[in-house]
């Protein structure tokens, strides 16, 4: 497989943490090697602002450019968003194609979006982003020539007028609601018999817990964002009861607000949800963020207060002597198991059931003070 040779570059200013500029690079390299791109060097300015003009300072653009030289990169790709004013002047000082996460994110959707609901949502995203950088975008004027952030509707000849672009996305909004109309029949379907989301990090495990409790076979993969379209499956629970397990597409940080309002329809299914499943890869150092991110797009997407179980996932991969970690797993409100290898799935599906199912858990209680009371 072909892979394009990349360079990645983050900024630290005084509000932001090196580490965090650091971790989110890492994770930048990850969504790279998701699109088809090979990192071979990430870089980080530290300045007291963003340039204007090129977001890092002049020198800085120099030494990208001979690195780019002496690396053979063709795609340099920031980790902050970039105005049309800045791509054209770095693409025109490093003569190389640029790209920033949100523009690497879109293309990764373009690539895994499979239905044609899925398709539409990921160009309606691509378009909404597109349509106020069409001004001069130097070289990417001419990106015919294929590679990351040139696919779905960013293939077009870029010449095409804005109202052209404004028609299209219009009519990707009516059958956009066409779908939203089909999936609240659906779920008019599915009344009387709750329904669960889960929700999380991508590449938290989301996928493999789904599996797991449905005895699926979607599609897994040490990859991120392998789940675009939405999958509903019904699951047992215990106390002969049922619920539809609902798997949505994974969160990520600086997760592109076009996305979020594209996916809208889809992730109606966690809005209107009985519970959510927040899974987390409590294997992860920035598990904390990770929660907190996924927190923002909720907040985003308006979800009402509904009932919330932390599943903290692959614990096979922690120490046991790691404390801070253990705390979480411990709240009340959480379950600690490895979806992978099926360690505490049991529990697992018996604390949804006493959420779902209070009555359950009633019962539960008085047959172990009637043993006792026997014993």
């Amino acid at each position: 497989m072909f892979r394009e040779k990349a360079i990645t570059v983050g900024v630290v200013i005084p509000s932001i943490k090196r580490w965090k500029v650091e971790d989110s690079l890492e994770e930048l390299a990850l969504l790279a090697y998701t699109a088809g791109a090979e990192v071979a060097l990430s870089i980080i300015q530290e300045r007291d602002s963003y340039n204007s003009a090129f977001l890092i300072g002049k020198g800085k653009v120099k030494d990208v450019e001979r690195l780019c030289r002496e690396k053979k990169a063709n795609l340099v790709i920031f980790d902050d968003d970039l105005t049309p004013a800045q791509v054209r002047n770095l693409e025109d000082a490093l003569g190389t194609k640029v790209i920033d996460r949100t523009e690497l994110i879109l293309d990764i959707f373009a690539q895994r979006a499979k239905t044609k609901e899925g398709k539409l949502q990921v160009e309606l995203a691509q378009l909404r982003y597109l349509l106020p950088k069409l001004v001069g975008k130097g070289l990417t004027l001419s990106r015919l020539g294929g590679g990351i952030g040139t696919r779905g509707p960013g293939e077009m000849k870029l010449e095409i007028d804005r109202r052209r672009i404004r028609e299209k996305i219009k009519r990707i909004e009516e059958a956009l609601k066409k779908v939203e109309r089909t999936r609240d029949l659906h779920r008019k379907s599915r009344m009387g018999i709750p329904t669960i989301a889960l929700v999380g990090y991508t590449n938290a495990g989301k996928s493999t817990l789904f599996n797991s409790l449905t005895h699926a076979h979607t599609k897994i993969d040490d990859k991120l964002f392998v789940t675009l379209d939405p999958l509903i499956r019904k699951i047992r629970l215990p106390g002969d009861r049922e619920a539809f397990l609902s798997d949505t597409v994974g969160f990520i940080r600086k997760l592109p607000h076009h996305l979020v309002a594209a996916f809208r329809a889809t992730l109606e299914e966690v809005r209107e949800a009985d519970l959510l499943l927040h899974v987390v890869d409590a294997s992860s150092r920035n598990m904390e963020e990770q929660i907190e991110a996924v927190g923002s797009v909720l907040k985003e997407l308006d979800v009402p207060l509904i009932p919330l179980i932390y599943v903290y996932n692959k614990i096979d991969r922690l120490e046991d002597y790691d404390p801070f970690r253990k705390s979480f797993l411990n709240k009340p409100d959480s379950a600690a198991i490895s979806a992978l290898r099926g360690i505490g799935i049991g529990g697992l599906l018996e604390k949804i059931a006493e959420t779902l199912y209070p009555s359950i858990k009633d019962v539960a209680s008085s047959v172990r003070v009637t043993t006792a009371s026997v014993t």
